[in-house]
């Protein structure tokens, strides 16, 4: 099977936070699976590097928004290779691919029956003389009465026009600003209001949050959105007549999705026709606030485009992440830069923690007592000590060896439905149940071993304790294979010491198999205080 794997594209103006690393974990758990079971994987993603937020970053820092961008399109590259995320590709949407796939989907696009043109407000400040973007519009949210922006509401999620805000004004010096009509393309997105329906109808276990807010959306009656837009920096509109305007960036930036896994099958020289068809599934993995860009945006550019291109089949999105019970706030630096986090901690720490406490199904908190407690009692204490102790009884007793034995059949059963069992969770997007099942046969191994008593039975019933071992083998050899889509680092340490496959199946070591002399998968994290 043909699996897409889309996560979000990350605005390429400040560094990651933890927060945006929780809602894009779970793409790199997907794609790492799938690869397992022998389907073919496209894992994409990229920088967003157009917008506002890149020139606003550019302009702060006397900058150009091309230098800002390539600056933090290369800290996220570095930061997902330490954190082993598995990208088939990772772009940017500066790049000649994906400009000229995105020009060559919007003439189409504006072909068909779904864009028109049409004057509409255009913000504009006179104390700066200048057109301002959505998000230079600052004001009030009709909807929830919060501070929002002209492109989107943070607090409710809703997805505006600058001249829907109240009070509206400049963020740059905060006057009062006034609109002026200008001429765009529209997407006629509330003409697909019965499609968009259905689709949402068709998918009824995605998450609650991207069931609520799809629905919000469709009932409260769906609005026609521009697509071009008053902007410096961007991708030039293919249309005669649009020269001083750019594509609105979330007319293009979605298509990155599409643009990138064209480019990954074009290197692999297969038919990208065979991904966008029936036999193929497509996971879309991003926070909350990206809901309506995927269930809504993304699927009307792909109906509008009329090019047959499947919607998004499962939408992960996470909740929000908080650091110490209290909202991550770039703007006030509240935060855990991913940067700073990767250089100080095991990545498969990071990556444990963030599934088995990160925003799945509800907001998740990244507290350090947790985190350390986290480490030290689960990855350690339990799947390392399990390991090490297990296989330096090995060395210590057996030569190395793995010794004589038999699987006893309770365990075998236990093995056979992880595999099953796990594997559904995690095809589902139940991440972290997934995880905490696999950590719980870990604790039954480390039970196992202790009431063996191997250290006692060496020396009053070596064929048992010789058996004992021997199931201790079997079973971390599987766990490594479980654990893999998860924490990856210290499964593949224990699958090279093993010679064991990738393959999402149950596997064996035989008899005899010399074991390299283990090393310790994870050092004690010292205990910090609030």
């Amino acid at each position: 099977m043909k699996i897409l794997i889309g996560g979000a594209w990350p605005y390429a103006n400040g560094s990651l936070h933890i927060g945006q690393l929780a809602a894009l974990l779970p793409g790199d758990v997907l794609a790492r699976y799938h690869r397992a079971k022998g389907n073919t994987v496209y894992y994409v993603s990229g920088s967003d590097c157009y917008g506002t937020p890149v020139a606003i970053r550019a302009r702060q820092e006397n900058k150009t928004p091309q230098e800002v961008s390539e600056h933090y399109h290369s800290e996220f590259c570095a930061c997902f290779e330490k954190l082993g995320f598995s990208f088939d590709y990772y772009g940017k949407t500066t790049s000649r691919e994906h400009q000229e796939f995105v020009r060559k989907f919007h003439r189409v696009l504006y072909g068909g029956k779904y864009v028109y043109e049409k004057e509409s407000p255009q913000a504009y400040c006179g104390a700066c003389e200048r057109v301002l973007t959505d998000r230079l519009v600052e004001g009030v949210c009709p909807e929830c009465g919060g501070a929002s922006r002209g492109d989107q509401c943070d607090l409710c999620g809703l997805v505006l026009e600058p001249e829907n805000l109240l009070s509206p004004t400049c963020s740059l010096c905060g006057s009062i600003i006034s609109f002026r009509q200008t001429k765009h393309l529209f997407l006629a997105i509330s003409q697909l209001e019965s499609e968009l329906r259905a689709y949402l109808e068709e998918h009824p276990h995605w998450r609650k949050n991207a069931i609520a807010f799809t629905k919000k959306y469709i009932d409260e009656g769906l609005r026609d959105r521009a697509i071009t837009r008053d902007l410096d920096w961007g991708i030039d509109v293919p249309k005669e007549g649009y020269d001083q305007k750019k594509i609105y960036i979330w007319a293009e930036n979605v298509l990155g999705y599409l643009s990138m896994s064209e480019l990954v099958a074009k290197k692999r020289g297969e038919d990208i026709r065979e991904l966008w068809g029936e036999n193929s599934k497509h996971y879309y993995v991003h926070g909350k606030d990206n809901i309506p860009f995927h269930t809504i945006i993304l699927p009307s550019l792909l109906l509008g485009h009329g090019g047959k291109w499947k919607p998004p089949d499962e939408i992960i999105s996470s909740e929000y992440l908080t650091l110490e019970g209290k909202r991550i706030s770039t703007s006030r630096n509240h935060a855990i830069w991913v940067k700073d986090l990767v250089d100080d901690y095991h990545p498969d720490s990071i990556r444990y923690f963030l599934i088995t406490n990160g925003p799945e199904k509800r907001d998740g908190d990244f507290s350090w007592r947790e985190f350390i407690n986290s480490h030290n009692g689960e990855l350690l204490g339990a799947w390392g000590n399990f390991v090490n102790r297990s296989l330096v009884f090995v060395h210590k007793y057996f030569e190395g060896k793995v010794p004589q034995g038999e699987l006893l059949p309770e365990i075998e059963a236990q093995i056979i439905r992880l595999f099953s069992h796990v594997g559904n969770l995690i095809e589902k997007g139940h991440l972290k149940q997934a995880l905490d099942d696999v950590f719980v046969f870990v604790r039954y191994c480390n039970k196992y071993f202790d009431g063996e008593k191997p250290w006692e039975t060496r020396q009053t019933d070596l064929p048992h304790c010789a058996n004992t071992l021997f199931n201790c083998v079997q079973m971390i050899a599987n766990l490594a294979i479980l654990l893999q889509p998860f924490v990856p680092f210290s499964s593949k340490q224990v699958q090279e010491w093993l010679e064991l496959s990738e393959k999402w199946d149950v596997c064996s070591v035989p008899e005899n198999f010399r074991i390299p002399n283990p090393q310790v998968l994870f050092a004690r994290y010292d205990k910090v205080d609030n």
